[in-house]
């Protein structure tokens, strides 16, 4: 099912639903469309297009900051879904301190990287290795969140959103 990003009135992103739902919510004038999708969605007597970004028409109070759970989808949405060793397509996550040496699973000692690296490394450190990483492993930044929401890739019509507001 595809997802769409849902921003507050104040075009702070607020939450990750599904397609249907956006549409339902644009539907019963709760919410107007952003940016849509390639796509028609048809009923029996309508076609829809298929919303990709939608702003909510009323402000929704948010009394709180997320936190961001540790979990390989995010972990994988962090890094692009790319080896932070060779810059090959990610499979699994790497602890870059082994907890078998002491090393934390948090986020800025796990990276996403591929089989053949994680191999490789096993449980030694990257000098006895000799690997590099391509990005310092760091906590999501503001809306790290949508991560965990939207899958292993963030659509690419949503970075417009998240990146006004996460400097």
């Amino acid at each position: 099912m595809t997802k769409a990003l849902v921003l507050n009135a104040t075009h702070e992103p607020l939450s990750v639903v599904s397609s249907r739902r956006a549409l339902v919510l644009v539907w019963r004038k709760r919410a107007t469309v952003m940016e849509v999708r390639e796509e028609l969605w048809h009923s029996a007597e309508r076609s829809f297009v298929v919303p990709s970004v939608v702003r909510l028409n009323y402000y929704v109070k948010v009394p709180y900051h997320r936190t961001v759970p540790l979990t390989r989808r995010a972990v994988f949405g962090r890094d692009g879904n790319l080896c932070q060793y060779c810059g090959g397509d990610a499979e699994s996550l790497d602890h870059v301190v082994p907890r078998s040496r002491g090393g934390a699973h948090s986020w800025d000692n796990v990276v996403a990287c591929c089989r053949r690296c994680n191999i490789k490394k096993g449980n030694r450190l990257l000098n006895e290795v000799g690997f590099a990483l391509l990005r310092s492993p760091r906590f999501p930044r503001r809306f790290g969140w949508v991560y965990t929401s939207s899958g292993y890739r963030v659509d690419p019509s949503w970075k417009p959103y998240l990146l006004a507001d996460s400097a």
